[in-house]
């Protein structure tokens, strides 16, 4: 059983079933209530006329989805999410209007009062949509869920008033738990406590929860993470050794609190900046603050202003239409930049959304910066905006069309970020002018990272419906036609596919390295070094974990701790930059070569070759010149910890081997606890 109808409004009908966001904001909808008539008569048969347009109110929309596992099983591949028009419509009498179902549509038909709604939903032999049990227990019947008044306990009121009417909020409801699940194992990720859901009216922006930090924006933290066990994370003590000397001896230096700042800038303003960036982005948090004083906080804010327009991008369901999504992008560079009071309210999920309704305080820092460096954040805004609107209205479900547009894409939300930062680093007199004019080397490097990113967020992007792997790529490998042919890969042919589609865009990114390390080549400042460097470094070695690594298309892959640790150690020149991707160009070689042997056949196999072959040949030299080691001191120092053991208890080597692991557990403990609070005081 379900609801008397559903309307499902069409695109190019004849008589316009597409409503603007203006038509919502008025409430009229009419493009709905003319799908709504249509389809009264395809599934019920009640002829059009008899029930006109000005019969419907609209009340609501909500956004919800269900895995159809009731009917298809737990593991059912079938389901739905999508946004839904409230429209009611009375009637003087059941024989007012004919009623003639049609029985590839409909089954049985019935009348029914509240109480006998409410004692069918008791019943369990029942079955019911899920979107009407939400609908029917949180709005139509009085002391449902939301303990109120519901719209049907007075219908004259729900019709002839605006009382219960929201044309501004679109309600986010998680299904009833016997429709969670389904083959992507979906749980709960829409109902929040801000989704206003009172049939007495809505919520002020001010009665709205800000800013639930255990929430990410589109399918971020929905997808299984592949993590190397606690075990194979203990046998790499070299990697808990960096940790610790990261942790303690040799840490990043936070330059945050020196006098220019504390000078130049709110207090309260930039701890706000401070804290959301953690928040956001703990990964930038620590390369950012050691960066020099002069130049810190212009990269703190550049960075945030950035991930606004970002939150704005990526939130799918927050605008009525994607004509308002454009015209907030294409003014965010003239308004959030420029009005001081500047603020949105409910757009993105957690932290983001934070930043947007906390916004003036980023201004206030903005607005202190020099002014070269607001010229260039308010540049880079404007023309990041204009590629971002670009990229609205395309379907992206399947990702983008050929790699050219892939390119474009990347440029976009990566290449101009690369150029921005160039032009600040000149700006702050710490690198030399003529850096701003390296545009070709500062798009390669955001390139870099950006595809880095796609290759390994494949499946969240895939099921969060904006893609980007290059259809003119992946296509060849679909035998299906479909992007999500290569998910959870059930055969070996279907596993080839998949891996063959992978190695090609691993190589198609590794060829950007040669750019990368000669943009890092031109750097003459230290913290400029190490801030463009380690991002870099985490880069290339994510590319090897994904090299050839079909957990790529069941989750996400993750480079461990230990190792990020490592790769940070190894960056403080050019001598450890060359050493790191000289080894994992040597990785990637050795995986395609063994590939190769074992009878698999990659049609990118050379040019992979030829790619880590060039960057091999690049860093040889300092490679060579280092011994090849990105741990150095590290290592040494954990082959003098088992050393020690194994003086202490010279006989017995089982004692040795228990005590020495006994060891390595308590150097992880101490890592894992240290580590944790690094997390949390530096943002790592």
């Amino acid at each position: 059983w379900t609801n008397t109808y559903c309307s499902h409004p069409l695109h190019g009908m004849d008589v316009n079933e597409v409503d603007s966001a203006e038509d919502v904001k008025g409430g009229t909808v009419n493009g709905v209530k003319a799908a709504a008539i249509r389809k009264l008569e395809h599934e019920l048969g009640i002829p059009v006329g008899q029930l006109p347009m000005d019969s419907f109110k609209f009340l609501t929309r909500l956004h919800y989805w269900a895995a159809d596992t009731v009917t298809h099983g737990e593991k059912s591949p079938w389901g739905e999410n999508e946004i839904d028009y409230v429209l009611f419509a009375t009637v003087p009498c059941k024989d007012s209007i004919t009623i003639n179902p049609r029985p590839d549509e409909v089954d049985d038909v019935c009348w029914v009062t509240q109480s006998k709604l409410l004692e069918m939903f008791a019943d369990k032999d029942l079955l019911f949509s899920p979107w009407f049990r939400l609908i029917a227990n949180r709005w139509m019947i009085g002391g449902g869920e939301n303990g109120k008044g519901g719209w049907w306990d007075d219908l004259d009121r729900t019709m002839n008033t605006d009382d219960f009417c929201d044309y501004e909020n679109i309600h986010r409801f998680d299904p009833p738990k016997e429709h969670l699940g389904g083959g992507g194992d979906a749980g709960p990720w829409l109902d929040t406590k801000d989704a206003p859901s009172s049939a007495n009216g809505t919520k002020s922006a001010q009665e709205k929860v800000q800013g639930d930090s255990s929430k990410k924006q589109g399918a971020y933290g929905k997808i299984k993470t592949h993590k190397e066990s606690k075990l194979k994370q203990l046998m790499h003590l070299d990697e808990v050794c960096s940790a610790i000397s990261l942790l303690y001896i040799n840490p990043l230096k936070s330059n945050l609190e020196g006098d220019y700042i504390k000078k130049s800038f709110d207090a309260d303003d930039l701890a706000f900046c401070d804290d959301i960036l953690c928040k956001v982005s703990r990964s930038f948090a620590a390369v950012i603050r050691q960066l020099p004083s002069e130049l810190l906080v212009d990269v703190l804010i550049f960075y945030l202003v950035l991930r606004a327009l970002d939150t704005i991008e990526d939130d799918m369901t927050f605008f009525a239409s994607n004509d308002e999504k454009v015209k907030v992008l294409l003014a965010f560079h003239k308004t959030a930049l420029v009005d001081p009071e500047w603020t949105m309210t409910g757009c993105g999920e957690g932290d983001e959304r934070r930043l947007l309704e906390e916004f003036p305080k980023c201004h206030s820092v903005f607005a202190a910066l020099r002014e070269d460096s607001r010229r260039v954040i308010s540049d880079i805004t404007f023309r990041m905006a204009t590629g971002m609107a670009e990229f609205v209205d395309k379907d992206l479900g399947q990702g983008t069309l050929d790699v050219k547009q892939y390119n474009r894409y990347c440029h976009f939300v990566a290449g101009l970020v690369g150029e921005g930062l160039s032009r600040l680093f000149s700006a702050s007199g710490l690198e030399k002018p003529s850096l701003a004019t390296e545009l070709y080397l500062s798009d390669q490097m955001g390139l870099f990272l950006q595809k880095t990113n796609i290759i390994r967020d494949y499946l969240e992007d895939y099921v969060d419906g904006r893609a980007f792997w290059p259809q003119s790529v992946w296509k060849k490998y679909s035998a299906s036609g479909d992007l999500g042919y290569f998910a959870n890969p059930a055969t070996a042919e279907h596993e080839t596919a998949a891996l063959n589609c992978l190695d090609e865009l691993v190589t198609d990114a590794l060829e950007l390295v040669p750019d990368c390390l000669s943009y890092l080549s031109k750097l003459r400042c230290a913290e400029v070094f190490r801030f463009c460097a380690i991002p870099q470094v985490m880069a290339i070695a994510t590319l090897d974990k994904c090299y050839h690594n079909k957990d790529v298309f069941s989750g996400v892959v993750k480079i461990r701790k230990g190792m990020s640790c490592a790769l940070i150690n190894g960056t403080t020149d050019v001598s450890g930059v060359h050493t790191i991707f000289n080894r994992f160009a040597s990785s990637i070689l050795r995986q395609a070569e063994l590939s190769r042997k074992k009878g698999f056949k990659d049609p990118s196999y050379e040019r992979t070759v030829k790619a880590c072959n060039t960057i091999l040949e690049l860093t040889d030299a300092e490679a060579k010149r280092s011994g090849g080691s990105i741990i150095g001191s590290t290592l040494m120092l954990s082959t003098a910890a088992v050393g020690c053991l194994t003086y202490k208890y010279p006989n017995g080597s089982n004692t040795t081997a228990l005590t020495t692991s006994m060891a390595s557990v308590g150097m992880f403990s101490l890592f894992k606890s240290s580590f944790m609070k690094y997390v949390g005081k530096k943002g790592v």
